[in-house]
């Protein structure tokens, strides 16, 4: 048995036929002895899904839904075995095929299948984080500690599509290099998924959690079967414990926001709440994460909020809360430890096509004080192993403009680190007619300008066939299906658009606008291109970097 699995076919009890038994559905068994690292699971895009169960020593360990290809898969998923190494397990997969190789095709190993080609395939971003294998959704749990930047994740690590979440894991030293980590919380039953959340340090252990040296990382999540929920780690995050005490708050809503305020030296949760067929940000604080008291709420918000307080044009004594959730619009105002009161309009966020569900970091060092957020880019992968990415980390800022302080999205400076090849002019008169950036190829790009533009006539990029056109006459920048206003500051014009292989994010007037966009880039053209219309454009500067890949060269790896 060691040496192999065996397959136990579950009959019905009734008599068939050779052809029906052959198509019968029936379930299906394979008794194992751990002995790799990953089981590795073929997949089907969009064949039939079956529920698949991983008993350990006879204890239910694993239950998600997949689709098992029968025969030729699309690509291979894994499951990690690290912790039932040496143990006795069964699995069963329900709806199989009496003749189907679908469960015979799953193997141990102590790679994943398809390791070689991991970070190179066609369609993987190169300097976006995207999960190995898998789907991944909102990042969760975003919090810095002895560090290291944690990115969880909604991750459905057995498909294509969304499904089976669970909070997949990575960290950073950098905010550029990704390792991804175990799954760090699995759904505590099938059917009882762990949807979003947040996480913090607790370094005064106000909860009672900690059991070592290490300060604990504390985690609410959604349970969908149950409520918001408390989980802890006393080994920076890569084990987590459940609170004796779950949930910790029921109500008709979901992803719990958690945030130290200090004025009032309590813990307060920010969620998701829906009451009287409408839909609210409540909010309810605790001093020691266990019990939480209702304290308000405000209308008028969908899904993942997010609370923090930044200064305006960086003055201490000017400071404003910023509340904001899913769709990145925002309202500016004040927060008492107990409810938010509103000094604004609900303000847009971001302008693009391809950004939901973003978080900012708990616990920056305050050397640091940056706010830095990462949301979920929305960007398929067609006939990839993994689908969606997160959208590059910029820091948040609150800038004075005429209507008022407004958000401003900047990618962090951490991006330089990876600037390679550089083209520069400073500065430059462009005439119509001319292309300015004749000649340089590639698919990686992090470009600058500050231009001084008219009255009429377009001043034009075309990033590998996809054009990027600011009209002056209409002072509107024009990018896929948006189009949005981004009038001159003293008469000048500032962009930056970081180029990835399947996306483009688009910084105006040092992010007053921001516009990140699932690009449709011409997958055999590389060129890019700047042209101006009706008149000469003098160019202050323009930049063109050249990026290099956060992953490891496909040569260097063993």
């Amino acid at each position: 048995m060691r040496n192999g699995l065996i397959l136990l076919i579950l009959l019905a009890s009734i008599s068939l036929g050779p052809c029906e038994l052959r198509a019968a559905p029936t379930n299906a068994v394979r008794e194992l002895v751990i002995e790799k690292r990953f089981l590795n699971l073929p997949v089907k895009n969009h064949a039939p899904k079956h529920r698949v169960k991983l008993l350990v020593d006879g204890q239910l360990a694993r239950e998600f839904e997949i689709e098992l290809a029968d025969k030729e898969p699309d690509f291979w998923v894994f499951l990690n075995l690290a912790p039932f190494q040496g143990k006795r397990a069964t699995l069963q997969a329900d709806g199989v095929l009496a003749d189907s190789s679908a469960l015979s095709a799953i193997e141990q190993a102590d790679q994943i299948k398809g390791a070689q080609e991991l970070y190179h395939e066609a369609l993987r971003p190169q300097f976006h984080f995207s999960s190995r294998r898998g789907w991944n959704n909102d990042p969760n749990g975003l919090v810095f500690y002895q560090g290291e930047y944690h990115l969880f994740y909604q991750h459905n690590p057995y498909g294509w599509d969304w499904g089976n979440m669970h909070w997949g894991h990575a960290v950073s030293t950098d905010l550029l290099h990704w390792q991804e980590l175990p799954v760090a919380l699995y759904p505590h039953r099938f059917d009882d998924w762990a949807f979003s959340g947040s996480a913090v340090v607790d370094r005064d252990n106000t909860a009672g959690f900690q059991t070592g040296h290490e300060a604990p990382l504390v985690a609410a999540y959604t349970s969908t079967g149950r409520g918001e929920c408390i989980v802890f780690s006393n080994d920076r995050g890569r084990t987590w414990s459940e609170f004796n005490g779950n949930p910790v708050v029921r109500h008709a809503g979901r992803d719990p926001r958690l945030l130290w305020h200090s004025p009032t030296k309590h813990w307060i949760m920010a969620v998701y709440d829906e009451l009287d067929g409408k839909r609210w940000i409540a909010f309810y604080n605790s001093a020691d994460m266990k019990q939480w008291q209702f304290q308000s709420r405000i209308e008028g918000f969908f899904e993942c909020p997010d609370l923090f307080e930044l200064p305006v044009e960086g003055k201490p004594a000017q400071r404003l809360w910023v509340l904001t959730a899913a769709s990145s619009e925002y309202k500016l105002g004040t927060f008492d430890g107990h409810q938010f009161t509103a000094q604004t309009p609900m303000l847009p966020g971001h302008r693009g096509n391809a950004f939901y569900a973003a978080q900012t970091y708990s616990d920056i060092p305050a050397r640091d004080g940056r706010r830095i957020q990462i949301g979920w880019g929305q960007v398929a992968a067609p006939g990839m192993p993994f689908n969606q990415m997160m959208t590059f980390p910029c820091e948040l800022t609150l800038r004075s403009t005429a209507a008022g302080p407004r958000l401003c999205f900047q990618p962090v400076k951490e991006i330089e680190r990876l600037h390679g090849a550089r083209h520069t002019w400073s500065p430059l008169t462009l005439a119509p007619g001319t292309n300015a950036l004749s000649g340089i190829e590639g698919d990686l790009f992090d470009l600058r300008a500050q231009f001084t533009v008219g009255n009429a006539g377009e001043v034009r990029f075309v990033i590998r066939g996809e054009p990027v056109v600011y009209d002056a006459a209409k002072q509107e920048l024009v990018c896929l299906d948006r189009r949005n206003p981004l009038p001159p500051v003293n008469g000048k014009v500032r962009l930056q658009l970081l180029v990835d292989r399947t996306s483009l994010e688009v910084f105006g007037n040092d992010g007053l606008l921001y516009m990140p966009t699932a690009a449709k880039f011409t997958p055999d053209d590389r060129s890019l291109a700047l042209t101006v219309t009706n008149s000469v454009v003098r160019f202050d500067s323009l930049e063109v970097n050249e990026l290099r890949s956060i992953w490891p060269q496909k040569e260097a790896r063993h």
